[in-house]
């Protein structure tokens, strides 16, 4: 008998557990993309994101990308800032979720404001419930985190119009992935295990 996903484990049941409360459209696919990489793993966001973002075009959708960025930066900036004061984190990590806290409200900002200077509205922050109890926890849920943040800018990149836009996006992923590197060297694993 060949076994299907339904009858095998989430990838990452953390995701799962991740709890976002809204009802803007970008909180709707923000709990679809961490339920695609739950089930299927992270290589799944960005073809979920595609799928469910691909009739948009335009400045239109380029809003609408912005305000799903802004809801995973949202997420992060949650996620970090409850770190701070619940993770019981000492020493370098603390150090580096304190830098990280503080690079999400920066992307938090320049998402808000770039959505404004185009016209749009920004999407409310979502209620988020986060799965951890300890350090551990939270350093394994982070590089999950990350990992999806990283994954969701490069599946929502190709559909951008914008140059701009597109030039933003970008300027920030690669401070997400540098982000899911230190994450992934705190948990002992390789920070960069695949060429592409």
């Amino acid at each position: 008998m060949t076994e299907t996903k339904t009858d095998t484990e989430m990838v990452h049941p953390e995701l799962a557990a991740i709890e976002v409360d809204g009802t803007e459209r970008s909180d709707v696919l923000m709990k679809g993309a961490l339920a695609a990489g739950a089930i299927f793993g992270l290589g799944a966001i960005s073809p979920f994101l595609k799928g469910a973002m691909g009739a948009s075009g335009g400045k239109k959708g380029d809003i609408e990308i912005l305000n799903y960025a802004l809801t995973l930066e949202y997420l992060e900036s949650a996620f970090y800032a409850e770190a701070l004061k619940k993770a019981g984190l000492s020493g370098d990590l603390k150090q580096l979720v304190t830098t990280i806290s503080t690079d999400e409200d920066a992307h938090v900002k320049a998402l808000t404001q770039t959505i404004k200077d185009l016209g749009g509205k920004p999407v409310k922050a979502p209620k988020v419930s986060f799965p951890y109890s300890d350090t551990a926890g939270f350093t394994a849920l982070a590089e999950t985190i990350e990992n999806v943040g990283v994954s969701a800018y490069n599946g929502a990149a190709p559909m951008i119009s914008s140059k701009d836009v597109l030039e933003a996006a970008g300027s920030i992923v690669q401070v997400e992935a540098r982000h899911a590197a230190a994450i992934a060297l705190q948990n002992g694993n390789e920070p960069a295990p695949d060429a592409f």
